[in-house]
């Protein structure tokens, strides 16, 4: 039992030597070779000799195996073993090998060995950074949507742009395109990182202007510098801030009477500079419309026509005053208004009239000329040529029309009247407006004739003329203009 145990335990004593061998060995090898390359070097490029910096025989790399491993990472560097130097076997990207920027220093770490007998050095490769990328925006286009009422100094913040440099290289300022509206101000975080903020600096108007198109310019610090943009689209929110108005203040249309009922008077057209609820519109009449005029007029309170109501005369009133209101539907509602006058234009719808005031029959035939027979009086209800009258009564008639005053005519003798060949007259009075078509009416009186001789007299006469008839036909012949005369 004794002698089996003596070689393990000679061996495990051997073998703990050789570790402590190693590890002597190992720890006069630990000085770290510090070297500084910036990124994107091309590949071939020389970092340095290693082996003249670590006093190593370049004659016998090959023999001692003399090799690199980089430790966690790709195999970016490699040692050649005929010169010692240590070259970019591929291309750098500082960006990709520290993606993390939690501190401005990026480390590749290498170990070199050889053998016969085995040494180790630790190499420390320090990526320095260059300016090989621009600033970029995690957004090409940045929405805002901005109240017109916003007060001025009121911030907004935008995104900001990335860069995956670092130290000078990385974003270092920005700049806003030109705007009366708006201006920028920087920013800078805990950690370094510069943003921009949006400041109102003068009170927006959406309807002189309801998109504002910004340009935000990211700039580094890089020599030379490289920038990155986005757009800031700004769109400006509505209140209720404008108040509807009419096309005019005042509007006077003219309407025909006996228009059909549902004719269109006029459309109102009030427009509001306002958007969404705030530019909807309600018309309405106001408190001083009259009862009569709502009663003859419909209004449309969502677009603004005024039909007829019910049928319009123009002999009952010849014009129409009504106030509009236009009322936007914004949480505090705004109004306009607007007179709208209408004017009823008369048409030929009434005959004219004829009113006999006096008439005098019988009358004797021997009545004098000139002599008033009968006063007439006419009128029409209509209005201008419609209103305005003609009276006529029958040619070759012993009479004529006389007019004594406005609408008042006088029926007189014009010639001596003759019973024994008329002994009455139908005497009929027409009148006629002077519209068009026109209108006519018209009355028909008799008049009787007396004889101008009373009884006794014809008599007389009548005996006279019997017994004198011989000698009054002689008498005729012998004095034919005496005769002619006693006659007359």
């Amino acid at each position: 039992m004794t002698m089996a145990r003596q070689p393990v335990c000679f061996a495990w004593k051997r073998y703990v030597a050789v570790l402590l061998c190693f590890s002597s060995i190992l720890d006069t090898a630990r000085t770290v070779t510090h070297y500084s390359v910036p990124e994107e070097m091309d590949e071939g490029s020389v970092v340095a000799n290693l082996a003249a910096d670590l006093g190593l025989d370049v004659r016998s790399l090959s023999k001692r195996k003399m090799r690199v491993d980089v430790v966690g990472n790709k195999k970016y560097l490699d040692i050649n073993k005929d010169t010692g130097e240590l070259f970019i076997l591929e291309r750098i990207d500082r960006e990709f090998l520290c993606p993390l920027k939690t501190t401005t220093s990026c480390f590749l770490r290498i170990d070199a060995t050889i053998e016969n007998p085995v040494r180790m050095f630790n190499i420390e490769v320090e990526i320095l950074d260059i300016n090989d990328n621009a600033p970029h925006f995690r957004r090409g286009t940045m929405h805002l949507d901005i109240s017109e009422s916003s007060p001025v100094g009121e911030r907004f913040s935008l995104n900001n742009a990335a860069d995956p440099d670092v130290g000078t290289n990385s974003v270092k300022n920005y700049h806003l395109s030109a705007s009366d509206n708006f201006a920028i101000e920087i920013q800078t975080g805990r950690d370094g990182t510069k943003f921009a903020d949006l400041v109102l600096k003068k009170t927006l108007d959406r309807e002189q202007q309801a998109v504002h198109n910004l340009i935000l310019t990211a700039v580094d610090g890089g020599v030379p510098t490289r920038t990155g943009t986005a757009s800031i689209i700004v769109r400006v929110l509505d209140v209720n801030d404008n108040a509807p108005s009419f096309d005019k203040d005042q509007y006077v249309v003219d309407v025909m009477e006996n228009s059909p009922i549902g004719s269109l008077v006029i459309k109102l057209n009030a427009t509001d500079l306002d958007e969404g609820s705030n530019s909807d519109i309600t018309y309405s009449y106001s408190l001083y419309t009259s009862e009569k005029t709502q009663m003859m007029f419909n209004l449309n309170p969502g677009n603004g026509e005024i039909r007829v109501k019910e049928m319009i005369n123009y002999e009952d009133l010849k014009l129409y005053e009504m106030e509009v209101i236009a009322s936007d539907k914004g949480p505090t509602s705004l109004s306009g208004q607007c007179r709208v006058t209408v004017q009823v234009t008369d048409m030929n719808d009434n005959h004219p009239e004829i009113s006999i005031k006096s008439f005098q029959s019988p009358v004797k035939e021997n009545v004098a000329t000139d002599t008033v027979i009968a006063v007439v009086s006419v009128s029409d209800k209509d209005s201008g040529d419609n209103g305005q009258v003609d009276l006529h009564i029958p040619e070759n008639m012993p009479f004529k029309l006389r007019e004594s005053s406005d609408n008042y005519y006088e029926l007189v003798v014009s010639e001596p009247l003759d019973r024994e060949k008329v002994p009455e007259y139908e005497i009929t009075f027409t009148v006629t407006d002077r519209g068009s078509p026109p209108l006519s009416d018209n009355e028909t009186m008799t008049l009787e004739l007396l004889d101008s001789v009373s009884s006794r007299d014809q008599e007389r006469k009548a005996g006279g003329e019997t017994a004198c008839a011989k000698g009054l036909q002689i008498h005729r012949v012998q004095h034919p203009e005496r005769d002619r005369t006693v006659r007359d």
